[in-house]
């Protein structure tokens, strides 16, 4: 088309939220100025039609494999991965000649997209960020974490981080060297953020920065739901008693689900629960819907209460309408999500080796009975509506990036 600028879009599907994320921004591009391409795993290929971009099938490891290795502590990408990723990279960016590149935790792209002199944008949240003022990494669920007290598991965790991080990074580093970019070391922070441009899909209230450079925004909250994902008893939902949100995202685990739903039981509540593609759970109490998705940003606008996995992209849905959160962390990723949502008074966080049914009915009957979560949750309800829609302020800024890239105005690597 002429006269339009191609943007090429890389999603690893390693859960939902990194594929959802890419869609829902190529879905608010005009495309009477961009032309659209969304790289992804086929995995959720019912998620990216209809759609006004062209798909391109690439290989991503498989969510078990990416949960099994951060559930042991192991790298998820390591050199053979990310080797073989960056020569589909390079493939994929031949074909299509793409203007910008976006990637949304397709880590070999910080040596892809330079190899190929294309510029690139990553996709990371804000607590992934080298300029996040707060970060203080928690000890994720781990094998020891469910035998050792977790004040002493932390210091063995803190204690173990420098040459943990420097084994998570191996791989990035060795295709670094291989390609003449300088490696990164143990910084996991610069191997998840090495961009020539950083989107952060968050709002600065939650994840102050410091000394933020101008290669790096803050878009807002990216919110998407998948487009079939009505049930058939949809309707038949009450306005009373009150609703619960039930999802523990693509990263949860199903053993978790039946917990919950076994604890919310007993509630003088409505549960709709969504399995986010799992197993069935095997109980399904009368006061619960179950199905496969759910339409995330409808349900939980219609809900007191989400509970969910403490991933960024739920807790988003459910701040966006003011609902308050009990998450259930198991990853980092989670619990530095879900740690900052708790301290502004949006909700509670759970550890998942520290999990029971008694638990989970305890806090969820303390957020449904203190309206301060409430007050907490639509007071980041206020935040993200003056951040905007994050399509909107992506479009905005791309023409100045690829003004910034044309005419020089940013080194083309990263020392």
């Amino acid at each position: 088309m002429a006269g339009t600028k191609r943007i090429l879009f890389f999603a690893e599907a390693v859960t939902l939220a990194h594929v959802a994320r890419p869609i829902a921004l190529a879905s608010a591009l005009d495309p009477a100025r961009y032309e659209c391409a969304i790289a992804c795993d086929p995995r959720y290929a019912r998620f990216l039609s209809p759609g006004n971009w062209r798909n391109i099938e690439i290989h991503s490891i498989s969510s078990q494999q990416f949960l099994q290795a951060l559930a042991t502590g192991r790298p998820h990408h390591d050199y053979e991965v990310l080797s073989g990723y960056m020569r589909e990279d390079l493939a994929v960016i031949r074909d299509y000649q793409p203007d910008l590149v976006v990637g949304d935790f397709r880590l070999s792209l910080a040596v892809s997209a330079r190899v190929a002199g294309v510029p690139y944008a990553a996709i990371s949240n804000a607590y992934w960020s080298p300029y996040f003022a707060g970060l203080r990494l928690p000890v994720p669920v781990l094998p020891l974490t469910r035998w050792l007290p977790i004040p002493l598991a932390q210091t063995l965790f803190t204690a173990a981080k420098p040459l943990a991080m420097r084994r998570h990074c191996a791989g990035i580093n060795r295709l670094r060297r291989e390609n003449g970019l300088h490696p990164v070391g143990g910084d996991l922070q610069r191997a998840y953020t090495d961009a020539d441009y950083n989107l952060y899909p968050d709002v600065p209230q939650l994840f102050p920065m410091h000394d933020l450079p101008s290669s790096h925004s803050f878009i807002g909250p990216v919110l998407w739901s998948p487009h079939d994902a009505v049930p058939s008893w949809w309707d038949e939902l009450r306005p009373d008693p009150p609703l619960i949100y039930l999802t523990l995202g693509s990263s949860g685990q199903a053993s978790l689900l039946q917990l919950a739903l076994d604890a919310l039981a007993d509630l003088p509540v409505q549960i709709i629960a969504s399995t986010a593609g799992g197993p069935m759970p095997a109980r399904i109490p009368r006061n619960a819907r179950v199905t496969d998705y759910l339409p995330g940003t409808e349900a939980a606008s219609r809900s007191a209460l989400m509970v969910c996995n403490a991933g960024s992209l739920s807790c988003q849905q459910a701040l966006a309408a003011g609902v308050p959160i009990l998450g259930i962390a198991i990853n980092i990723d989670q619990f530095l999500n879900m740690a900052a949502i708790a301290d502004a008074g949006a909700g509670l966080l759970l550890r998942a080796d520290r999990i029971s049914s008694n638990r989970i009915h305890l806090a969820a009957r303390q957020i449904l009975s203190n309206e301060s979560f409430a007050r907490g949750a639509k007071q980041l309800r206020e935040a993200l509506n003056r951040s905007g829609p994050a399509g909107a302020r992506f479009e905005a800024m791309i023409p100045g990036l690829l003004h910034d890239w044309s005419t020089g105005a940013r080194s083309r690597t990263l020392n």
